[in-house]
C-alpha cells in the first residue's frame, strides 16, 4: 500500500469541504463537513463544553485526502449518548488516569453512521490502526468510535477494538405510498390507538408545516431555540448548542434541514429539528411552548412518518432512548460502538463486560419485539 500519512486538526476548517465530503460521502449529513463547521463556527463543540477537535486526515504521498474522521479530545464523557462514566470511575479508583480521551463521533448527536471516511482504496482497518498510534503518541487512554456502521463495527473489531452494542428505535418503509398504508400494517388495535391520538393532536387547532432551508427564517429559528433551551431545562440537561448553531446549520444544510412547527395563531408553540440523508430522516430535537395531547408523538414521529413517505425515504430514526416508540411503529434495532484501550488490564475487564452486555442487549431487543404493533401473519387483515 501507498505510504500514508496522518496530521491532527484543531478545526474542521482546515481541511476543504470539497476534500473531506470526498471521504465522507453525502449519504449521512452528521458526519459533513457542513455540520462539523457549523457546530465550531456556534462554539457548540469547543472549549466551552470541552469537545476539542482533532479531526484525523489520511493522506497519500502526493498528498490526497484518502482517510478522515471527525474525532475530539475530551476530558469528560458528556453528550456522547453511549456512556462509559463507569469505565472511568474504575480506572480512576485503581489509579488510573482514563481522561483526556479521544472521541470519534458526531457531537452531540446520537446517529448512527460511517465514523472512519475513506476513498481510493483506503481500509477501516488502516484508519483504525492510524487513530490507535495517534492516541499512543498523545499518550491518552483510548479512542472511542461511536454510533459507527455495522460495518466498521465488525472491521474494528477484528483490527482488536472492543464491540459495544447499543439500542435505538427505527422506523422503516415497507413501499408504503400514504400514512394509511403504514397504519394498515398495523394490528387492528395499534391502529385504532395511532389514529386517537392522531385526531387528540390535530383537534387542538394547530397548523402544521415542513419548513426546509431557505424558507426557515432568523424568527423561525428563535423560536425553535427556545423550545430546545425549555426542553433541556425541563430534563436538567445541558444546552450544549448555542443559539447561533442552529441558524448556521440552515445556512450551510440547507435543504437538508427539516424543521417541523405547529402554529397556534400563526405563533409558533412547538417544533421539531430533523436532518435528511440520501435515504433517512434523522430526528434530533424538539421542544413545545405549551402543553398539547399528543404533539409530542404528532410532530416528533407520525409527521416525519408522513415526510418520509411523502419524499421515498427508506426508514426514520427517531434519536435516542424511547421504548413509547414501539407502539407507534418504532422498533428495536441495534446501533454499534468501538472501543480501542491502550492499558492492559482495563481492556480486558471492559471486554469481559463487553461481551455479556452485549448478550443482554440481544435479548431485550428480541423481547421488545414482542411488543411490535405490526401485524403477525393472518392477523384481522380484515379489520377496520
Amino acid at each position: 500500500m501507498t505510504e500514508l500519512t496522518l496530521s491532527l486538526h484543531r478545526s474542521i476548517a482546515e481541511i476543504t469541504p470539497e476534500e473531506w465530503d470526498a471521504c465522507a460521502g453525502a449519504g449521512n449529513p452528521f458526519v459533513s463537513h457542513a455540520f462539523l463547521l457549523a457546530v465550531e463556527l456556534s462554539g457548540s463543540a469547543g472549549p466551552r463544553t470541552g469537545w476539542l477537535p482533532q479531526h484525523a486526515a489520511l493522506r497519500n504521498a502526493e498528498g490526497l485526502l484518502v482517510g478522515c474522521a471527525p474525532m475530539y479530545a475530551k476530558s469528560h464523557s458528556y453528550g456522547e449518548y453511549v456512556f462509559d462514566h463507569g469505565w472511568a470511575n474504575a480506572f480512576e479508583r485503581a489509579g488510573g488516569r482514563y481522561y483526556p480521551k479521544l472521541q470519534v463521533a458526531s457531537p452531540f448527536s446520537p446517529v448512527p453512521g460511517p465514523r472512519l471516511l475513506t476513498r481510493a482504496g483506503v481500509t477501516t482497518e488502516a484508519m483504525a490502526d492510524a487513530l490507535a498510534q495517534a492516541c499512543e503518541q498523545l499518550n491518552l487512554s483510548s479512542v472511542h468510535a461511536t454510533f459507527c456502521t455495522e460495518a466498521e463495527w465488525t472491521a474494528l473489531g477484528e483490527a482488536g477494538w472492543l464491540q459495544r452494542m447499543g439500542m435505538q428505535f427505527h422506523w422503516d418503509n415497507h413501499g408504503y405510498a400514504t400514512f394509511d398504508d403504514f397504519l394498515g400494517a398495523l394490528s387492528s388495535r395499534k391502529r385504532k390507538s395511532l389514529k386517537r391520538e392522531r385526531r387528540d393532536a390535530n383537534a387542538c387547532g394547530l397548523e402544521y408545516v415542513a419548513l426546509r432551508g431557505g424558507d426557515i427564517t432568523a424568527a423561525h429559528w428563535r423560536a425553535f431555540y427556545r423550545f430546545y433551551s425549555s426542553t433541556v431545562d425541563r430534563k436538567w440537561g445541558s444546552a450544549y448548542l448555542t443559539d447561533t448553531f442552529f441558524p448556521l446549520l440552515g445556512k450551510h444544510l440547507g435543504d437538508r434541514v427539516v424543521l417541523m412547527l405547529a402554529l397556534e395563531g400563526g405563533k409558533p408553540v412547538a417544533g421539531a429539528l430533523n436532518l435528511m440523508g440520501a435515504d433517512t430522516l434523522y430526528g434530533r430535537n424538539w421542544g413545545c411552548d405549551g402543553d398539547y395531547p399528543f404533539l409530542h408523538f404528532e410532530l416528533c414521529y407520525y409527521r416525519a412518518i408522513d415526510f418520509a413517505i411523502e419524499h421515498g425515504l427508506a426508514r426514520v430514526e427517531a434519536g435516542a432512548q424511547g421504548e413509547h416508540k414501539i407502539q407507534r411503529g418504532y422498533l428495536p434495532t441495534p446501533t454499534y460502538s468501538a472501543h480501542w484501550i491502550r492499558h492492559t488490564g482495563l481492556r480486558d475487564a471492559v471486554g469481559s463486560f463487553l461481551q455479556q452486555e452485549r448478550a443482554d442487549k440481544i435479548s431485550e431487543m428480541e423481547a421488545l419485539m414482542e411488543f411490535s404493533p405490526y401485524k403477525r401473519a393472518g392477523e384481522d387483515q380484515n379489520a377496520s
